[in-house]
């Protein structure tokens, strides 16, 4: 399983640290239980990249502010940190609410630059900028790179993507979406460059599968 990843290079934050000992009124609360709760998650994403393909449950945040799902608040909870830029999409950039629960809730930074950011929050697949675009490590650091967070509508087991590699016992099927357009390319050039690479989490409602750089894309037939 690998590693979490180490956070990139960090550049300043797009938007500047809450005022300490402040608690905005408009904020929705976090975890209910912060150590207990973030546990679970944390324990729920090490188990989904240890076992790629396989979707595990993961109890998400009902309040968090909209557009960021559920799924992908609790994650941002449990792994960011101040030491973990984080990085949003553009449906989430364009609400200030979705950042400023961030911040004050896990600490972290929220860059502008997609290679600075430990984690990537994708509301949108769709448009997910191009694997390039984010830290991919270095062959001195590998895990010095971005993990990307994808919303998706469904997980489901059996049909879709049929992936094999570490952790999977000989092949598993994931269906999931939506995806960018060319999620299987992307696939097969991060798989290619492993030990380099991206760690994807797919977050759909109730669940998160992974999809570590050393996951393989196999053809069918």
């Amino acid at each position: 399983m690998p590693a979490m990843n180490a956070a990139p290079e960090a550049i300043p934050p797009a938007i500047p640290p809450a005022v300490p000992g402040t608690i905005p009124a408009a904020i929705p609360l976090g975890f209910a239980e912060p150590s207990l709760d973030s546990q679970r998650v944390f324990r729920a994403v090490l188990e989904a990249l240890a076992r790629p393909g396989q979707p595990q449950r993961l109890a998400g945040l009902a309040d968090a502010p909209r557009p960021l799902t559920p799924e992908l608040a609790a994650i941002a909870l449990a792994l960011a940190d101040h030491e973990a830029p984080l990085w949003l999409d553009a449906r989430l950039a364009a609400a200030p609410d979705v950042a400023a629960f961030l911040r004050f809730h896990t600490g972290a930074p929220v860059v502008t630059d997609p290679a600075a950011a430990a984690f990537a929050l994708v509301a949108d697949p769709a448009d997910c900028p191009p694997p390039e675009a984010f830290a991919e490590g270095t062959p001195e650091d590998p895990d010095r790179s971005t993990t990307l967070v994808l919303a998706v509508g469904h997980l489901t087991e059996g049909i879709g993507m049929t992936l094999a590699g570490p952790g999977i016992p000989g092949r598993v099927r994931l269906g999931a979406g939506p995806l960018p357009a060319d999620f299987a390319a992307r696939l097969r050039r991060n798989a290619a460059g492993f030990p380099l690479g991206l760690d994807h989490l797919l977050a759909a409602p109730g669940l998160v599968a992974g999809l570590p750089r050393s996951t393989r894309l196999v053809a069918e037939g």
